[in-house]
C-alpha cells in the first residue's frame, strides 16, 4: 500500500496507548500521527516527543487548541494562556500545525458575529508568538450543527475571512471533509485557501447516518458514507496542497474494536478511497 502522506488521527485509535499506536505505525508503514494534547500529557510531552521521534515517525498536527469565545476577562486570558502551551507542546511534539476548535457561543449568548470578533481578537495575540516558534494556527471550521457550543465558525468561507486578517506564516485553515462536504462554495474556498498558501492539514472522515445520540461521535469510517473522498483529495492536491492526508475519526463502534485491526482498516480505506 502507498501511505507515503497517510497520517492516523490519534483520536481514530484512541483505544491504543500512544506506546501502542507508535508500534502499530511502524510495523505497517504508517510514517505520521496527528496528536491530542490530552493523552499526551497524560504520557508526557517530553517523553511523547521521544517515543515518536525515536520511531521516526512526523507529527502532522497537534489538536486542540481554541475556544476563545468567552467573554468573561478571566476565562479569556486563562483560554490565550492555554493555547501559548499548546503552541509549546507542537514545537516540543515537532509539528507546525496546531488545529483550533474556535469555540461556541458563551453562556446565554446568542451573537454570533460578537464571538467570531473574539476569536479574531485572540488570533491577533497568539498568531505572532506560534510564527516566533515555528507553528501555525490552523482554524478549523465545524459543520454548523456544532456552532452553538464548539464552534461558531463554520464554514471554510468564515474560517479564512478570519485567516486572512493575518499573515499566512501565522494563521491557515483545516480542510475536514466530515465539516464541509455538504457546502456548494467549500471548492471554491480550498482554491481560494491554496492560492494563498493557508492550507494547513487536510482531514478525511465519513458522514454516515443515522447520527448517534450526542452526535459528537458520528464520524463514519471512510467508504462508509457520502463523501467522495478521492474527489476531495484531488480537489485539495490541485489547490497546491501536498502534505500528509490525515484520518480523523469519533467512532464508539470503531473505538469498541481492536485497535491494531481498526488501523490496518484505516489505511486500506485510505488506499481504496482516497488516492
Amino acid at each position: 500500500m502507498d501511505l507515503t502522506r497517510f497520517s492516523i488521527n490519534q483520536m481514530t485509535v484512541k483505544q491504543l496507548t500512544l506506546p501502542e499506536l507508535v508500534s502499530a505505525c511502524t510495523d505497517l508503514g504508517v510514517p505520521g500521527v496527528g496528536l491530542w494534547r490530552e493523552p499526551v500529557q497524560r504520557y508526557g510531552v517530553a517523553a511523547a516527543a521521544a517515543l515518536v521521534r525515536d520511531a521516526g515517525l512526523s507529527v502532522t498536527t497537534l489538536c486542540r487548541g481554541g475556544f476563545l469565545t468567552a467573554i468573561d476577562p478571566a476565562e479569556r486570558a486563562e483560554a490565550l494562556a492555554d493555547n501559548r502551551t499548546a503552541v509549546d507542546e507542537a514545537v516540543a511534539l515537532g509539528t507546525d500545525t496546531l488545529v483550533l476548535v474556535s469555540g461556541g457561543l458563551p453562556a446565554g449568548s446568542k451573537d454570533l458575529h460578537g464571538a467570531r470578533e473574539r476569536i479574531a481578537d485572540a488570533l491577533a495575540e497568539l498568531g505572532p508568538y506560534a510564527a516566533e516558534r515555528g507553528v501555525r494556527l490552523a482554524i478549523e471550521p465545524l459543520h454548523p450543527m456544532f456552532a452553538a457550543d464548539r464552534c461558531v465558525v463554520s464554514t471554510l468561507t468564515q474560517a479564512l475571512d478570519l485567516a486572512e486578517r493575518f499573515p499566512a506564516d501565522q494563521v491557515g485553515v483545516a480542510v475536514d471533509t466530515y465539516h464541509i462536504w455538504w457546502d456548494d462554495q467549500a471548492p471554491a474556498q480550498v482554491a481560494r485557501a491554496g492560492a494563498a498558501g493557508r492550507i494547513c492539514t487536510f482531514q478525511l472522515a465519513d458522514w454516515v447516518t443515522p447520527l448517534p445520540a450526542g452526535v459528537l461521535n458520528g464520524r463514519g469510517q471512510i467508504g462508509d458514507g457520502s463523501v467522495d473522498m478521492r474527489e476531495w483529495r484531488e480537489r485539495v492536491d490541485a489547490a497546491g496542497y501536498t502534505g500528509p492526508v490525515e484520518v480523523e475519526l469519533f467512532n464508539e463502534e470503531l473505538w469498541a474494536r481492536d485497535g491494531v485491526q481498526l488501523l490496518r482498516e484505516t489505511a486500506g480505506r485510505f488506499v481504496r478511497y482516497a488516492l
